[in-house]
């Protein structure tokens, strides 16, 4: 039974720990002993984002010392786990424990398909669904392929999701595109930000998706905005939620 340290991101903790729950409950039912360190913060990754590494540094050096423990740590977040493990090592300097930390730190998905070997997840969501591939997942955890790679085509989470009863992913024109989100970016450059939301917005509502989901809730809460806020009858639900047996509140005869 591995032994999973869980790493929420902090905006998740505080805004959306039902996406925390769902992580909670999916690891376990595929046989993980999951424990959720009280102790931990913000990886520092706003911090660091805005080149405040002074200010992120001793959030990654408690992130260590907490993590250090558990034989995975694992996150639903692919932006939070790329912080870990591909920028932590220029705020840790070589600091003992880094590298075995990075190696066993992963994406939620990730996770799934690369360590425990998940193929299909029993499950039903009777609904169109557009998956947005967050950027730090897609380009730095190399979570699918990119669209102008030349590579076999892949998307671990899509490939979870596919086997779930009933459901119909959609197919996206730019399924790579960045959101517009980007942390401290869309304060600013609000007016490009909105329009980059905008134009995914569009993407899954030509495509006919009735729910959006990502592995990053922090995309969905941007996406979220908009939609709301425009008034769309299109819903957002994190990976976990979905593949953890959530229904969306909505009705399906679009």
């Amino acid at each position: 039974m591995p032994r999973v340290g869980l790493f929420i991101p902090c905006y998740m903790d505080q805004l959306y720990p039902q996406v925390a729950m769902a992580t909670l409950e999916l690891l376990e039912r595929l046989g993980c002993d999951v424990h959720f360190p009280s102790a931990q913060t913000c990886c520092g990754q706003p911090m660091a984002n805005t080149g405040c590494t002074d200010d992120a540094r001793p959030l990654a050096e408690k992130f260590l010392s907490i993590f250090s423990e558990y034989e995975y740590v694992v996150c639903p977040s692919g932006s939070c786990t790329a912080m870990v493990t591909h920028h932590y090592e220029e705020l840790l300097q070589g600091r003992v424990g880094y590298e075995q930390l990075r190696k066993k730190t992963f994406e939620l998905c990730e996770f799934l398909v690369d360590v425990l070997k998940v193929t299909k997840i029993e499950g039903s969501f009777p609904y169109k669904v557009g998956l947005h591939n967050s950027c730090h997942g897609l380009r730095e955890l190399r979570l699918g392929s990119s669209s102008e790679m030349m590579v076999t085509r892949f998307n671990k989470a899509g490939q979870l999701l596919e086997g779930l009863e009933g459901i119909e992913l959609v197919t996206l024109q730019r399924p790579d595109e960045c959101c517009g989100f980007g942390g401290t970016f869309a304060v600013a450059e609000e007016a490009v930000s909105c329009m980059m939301g905008l134009d995914r917005i569009h993407d899954h509502e030509q495509a006919g998706a009735d729910v959006m989901t990502a592995g990053d809730m922090s995309c969905l809460m941007h996406l979220y905005g908009l939609i709301t806020r425009q008034k769309k009858p299109i819903q957002v639900m994190h990976v976990a939620e979905i593949l953890a047996g959530r229904q969306p509140q909505m009705k399906k005869d679009r």
